[in-house]
């Protein structure tokens, strides 16, 4: 459940089967080409779905070096419904030096393919009114439809 005061969120339809969505979420060659907003480009160093797996990628603006993006840690995986993790710890359930915010996808089926929801919660209004002035609804608006797109056309 959304608290508005704390969390921020995207939804979308996305008109392709959820096992489709779900593996653009899993597969870390797909997760490659959606994750961040073009022309950035982003690289996989681990994507361990198991709880307490790490989850971290790298990020490259500009044709530059690839610089650390996010460094989360799996707190659940719902085979194709659901994966919550964290950047308030790590992997091995290591605590962050910067904690920030706890992201829950859920993934379900909708009568024109997936209905896809993207939830970030924060511990307060000022991580998340933060989060939401680095561009939130943009940032992650976008990356969904880069998303529906890789997925729509497979």
């Amino acid at each position: 459940m959304i608290d508005t005061e704390l969390d921020l969120e995207v939804q979308r339809v996305i008109r392709a089967p959820r096992d489709r969505v779900w593996r653009a979420w899993t597969d870390p060659a797909r997760f490659e080409r959606w994750w961040v907003p073009a022309p950035a480009r982003c690289r996989v160093e681990a994507m361990e779905l198991v709880p307490g797996g790490a989850f971290r990628t790298l990020i490259s603006t500009d044709d530059g070096a690839f610089v650390p993006h996010m460094d989360a840690c799996v707190l659940a995986v719902d085979d194709g419904a659901r994966l919550l993790f964290t950047d308030a710890l790590t992997g091995g359930w290591r605590p962050s030096s910067q904690p920030f915010m706890t992201a829950e996808i859920t993934l379900a089926d909708h009568p024109d393919g997936t209905a896809y929801r993207a939830m970030a919660m924060h511990r307060d209004r000022t991580d998340r009114d933060t989060h939401e002035s680095l561009g939130f609804l943009d940032g992650w608006g976008t990356v969904v439809a880069q998303l529906a797109d890789l997925v729509e056309s497979s």
